[in-house]
């Protein structure tokens, strides 16, 4: 992507940034400033040798196995130079490692440049204020020590600082740049930094005070160590992150290749139900489990034969029985995956409702899993609003008028009430990927004429039993609680006609089989 591909908006933002930040570092290049180059020479060294080993993969190598790419990882060193120097001179320490920070999309050139005037506006902001508060002064210096506890103040406000500077820029960038509405773009990033940078800022304001003791910037470097091992287990858990994305995105490839007609639509179901989460206000931690849960729901028609996904026509009782069986086999396929957690009971229990008429267990009410309630929404939503090769895509005004029909009987009432907050918040758009934030842009597509409606008893998708088509009445799964061992054998012998294996039997929650 080159740097004409960058919207309008969002170059004249970074080039406003870059001008206000050479606006700050001006002052330290003028003649006769008093500028203390050896020690912003020191620590922009400093700070740049540290960012360097996640630009060399070789030297991240012989650093340790892997280099530290967290952003944020060494910024101690910034609010060092914050706390030591004036404002002009500190922000100078930030511009060598924001040039030479690993970049990992394209323009890299543009993103250095704009991390480089970002860094450079928070370091200078940050400096001025503990300027203000007279750091210099309880800080200490050489024999004399630093006046403990009033330090904490300059120290502390230094870092709220350079954390609202940041997140006030980067939610800037975020709506120039990716269009997102400004209430979207900021929401959570203050929140979310805040503590790293409280942490950032004492481990900055040690390394100032070893850095103005007796012992001299020599025993500054001796704070970078346990910040570069917080550095490398940081760089563990995305890794470890990374590694669970590409499970899930093979997964879902493979889903798309066998059943070409639902592209995509794995990875907006996971999208919709984190816009639904949220607006329940679900604990951030379960939000990303939840879009797993979305993506993954349909990975069972992995064991359904192709000719029945693709086929254009009405299925069969038959060939339906067949695809009622595909969250019992997305269940057998992703249940030895531990990171899932109650994904995994949203992928089994995704077509259960309200009114125990759903399968494969006909579970009732709250019977059913949380997530699979919020999930079956979230499908059906989308199911009604994309083409299929059976049923044309309809408005989105209609399908939320279907979910609202159907609320109590078929859905829980609380789901759809937060979908459709969510969509009047932050609209809808089709065109989602796996690896997109959970929150998308404005923008509600334009409507499309609707065109048949699914043939009759069609289940192919799972939100393509959408409650107002014809064939909704679909052969109920056999229940637990009524001849099980009958139904098992029975389910065993369809199965086996189609040349399937059958999966193994699940109890799920309430001890129903």
């Amino acid at each position: 992507m080159g740097v004409m591909a960058i919207p309008r908006a969002a170059r004249v933002y970074i080039g406003c940034t870059l001008l206000g930040a050479a606006g700050c570092v001006l002052p330290a290049l003028a003649p006769g400033a008093g500028t203390p180059w050896g020690t912003v020479a020191l620590l922009g060294a400093l700070y740049a040798v540290c960012e360097l080993p996640g630009r060399c993969p070789l030297l991240g190598r012989v650093l340790g196995g892997s280099a530290p790419l967290g952003a944020g990882s060494f910024f101690p060193v910034l609010l060092a130079s914050a706390l030591l120097l004036p404002p002009s001179a500190a922000a100078l320490t930030a511009v060598p490692g924001a040039l030479l920070s690993r970049v990992a999309q394209r323009p890299a050139g543009v993103r250095r440049l704009w991390r480089a005037g970002q860094l450079v506006l928070a370091v200078w902001t940050a400096s001025l204020v503990a300027a203000l508060l007279s750091c210099d002064d309880v800080l200490g210096h050489g024999t004399h020590t630093p006046d403990f506890p009033y330090v904490l103040l300059p120290a502390g406000a230094s870092a709220l600082t350079f954390c609202l500077v940041l997140t006030a820029l980067d939610g800037g960038i975020r709506t120039t740049a990716e269009g997102l509405v400004p209430g979207s773009a900021w929401r959570g990033l203050f929140a979310r930094a805040l503590a790293p940078h409280v942490a950032h800022g004492l481990a900055g304001l040690m390394m100032a005070v070893l850095w103005r003791s007796s012992y001299g910037p020599v025993a500054a470097l001796f704070v970078l160590l346990p910040m570069y091992i917080s550095c490398w287990i940081f760089t563990q858990y995305h890794r470890e992150r990374a590694a669970h994305q590409a499970t899930i995105r093979a997964l879902v490839q493979a889903v798309d290749i066998k059943d070409e007609y639902t592209r995509g639509h794995s990875e907006r179901v996971g999208r919709a139900s984190v816009l639904i989460a949220r607006e329940l206000g679900m604990a951030e931690e379960r939000l990303e489990i939840l879009r797993f849960a979305g993506i993954l729901h349909d990975v069972g028609k992995l064991g359904v034969p192709t000719r029945v996904l693709r086929k254009d026509g009405p299925l069969t009782p038959e060939e339906r029985r067949i695809i009622e069986l595909h969250p019992e086999y997305g269940h057998e396929m992703v249940r030895g995956i531990g990171f899932l957690g109650e994904a995994r009971a949203a992928i089994l229990h995704h077509h259960e409702k309200l009114d125990g008429t759903g399968y494969p267990y006909g579970l009732r009410g709250a019977q059913i899993p949380e997530f699979a309630r919020v999930v079956a929404v979230a499908d059906a939503f989308d199911a009604m609003t994309s083409t299929r090769c059976y049923s044309r895509a309809r408005p989105v005004e209609t399908a939320v008028a279907e979910l609202e029909r159907c609320a109590g009987t078929h859905f829980d009432p609380r789901m759809v009430r937060a979908l459709v907050r969510a969509l009047a918040h932050h609209g809808w758009q089709t065109a989602v990927t796996a690896d997109e934030p959970a929150l998308p842009g404005a923008g509600v597509p334009p409507a499309r004429s609707s065109g048949a409606g699914v043939p009759p008893g069609d289940v192919r998708s799972s939100g393509a039993d959408g409650p107002s088509d014809p064939g909704l009445s679909h052969v109920k799964a056999p229940r637990a609680d009524a001849v099980p061992a009958a139904a098992a054998r029975a389910r065993g012998a369809e199965v086996r006609r189609s040349g399937l294996s059958a999966p193994k039997a699940h109890v799920p929650p309430g001890g129903r089989a």
